[in-house]
């Protein structure tokens, strides 16, 4: 995980498509969107602490929910971290939804019972309770498909889905649109149309389109 940071979380996102990776439907995601946009108008929430009451992940699983959920975009001098924005309550609406498969909640809560599970086979400690060092360590063995050994595919299939939805939800809040220096459609009084090195290579120019223009009156 060390050199996973918001560019990774980005680069990821820009690739995944919002249908196929988010395995939600499109009322799902708009009704998920509307939900988070209510949070984030509730004030920011505390890092360490949330006073959300989560609809679908146990106490346990949230705590572990929360915490990845900042291992994947944490926050920097940029913007703030996947809990600033809301995510993991994004992550739980979502699941939480009637329409949402039974598969789709069992792999999840599957998931994040091998994080525990391989926490305790290597550290006899509880994903949570183990150290930042030693939580890393299993991340970077499930963070890199490619680089994967074969035993750690439940894992990697579990932390691949965790990471699109959490960027999916992260860069559809306005923590996210900072990130990316987002400023909406704004009008731009410089503008000075296509330069002139585009327009010959595409061979065509403003004259013949005022000509195109004159002539279709």
């Amino acid at each position: 995980m060390s050199d996973m940071n918001r560019r990774d979380a980005l680069k990821a996102f820009a690739m995944i498509s919002a249908v196929n990776v988010l395995d939600v439907t499109a009322p799902q995601m708009e009704r998920a969107l509307r939900g988070v946009q209510a949070l984030a108008e509730t004030g920011e929430p505390d890092v360490q602490q949330s006073t959300y009451g989560p609809k679908f992940f146990n106490r346990d699983e949230w705590q572990t929910v929360r915490m990845l959920a900042d291992y994947v975009i944490p926050r920097d001098a940029r913007s703030g971290s996947a809990t600033d924005a809301r995510v993991p309550e994004f992550l739980d609406f979502l699941l939480a939804d009637k329409d949402e498969s039974d598969m789709t909640k069992t792999a999840w809560r599957g998931g994040l019972a091998w994080l525990d599970n391989e926490a305790r086979s290597r550290f006899r400690k509880t994903f949570i309770g183990a150290t930042d060092a030693q939580r890393r360590q299993i991340l970077d063995d499930i963070a890199w498909p490619k680089k994967a050994r074969p035993e750690m595919s439940n894992g990697v299939a579990f932390f691949n889905r965790f990471r699109d939805r959490t960027a999916s939800g992260f860069f559809s809040t306005y923590v996210g649109w900072q990130d990316v220096r987002y400023i909406g459609n704004v009008f731009n009084p410089n503008r000075n149309g296509c330069p002139p090195a585009a327009l010959e290579k595409l061979g065509v120019s403003y004259d013949l389109m005022n000509t195109r223009a004159d002539s279709s009156k």
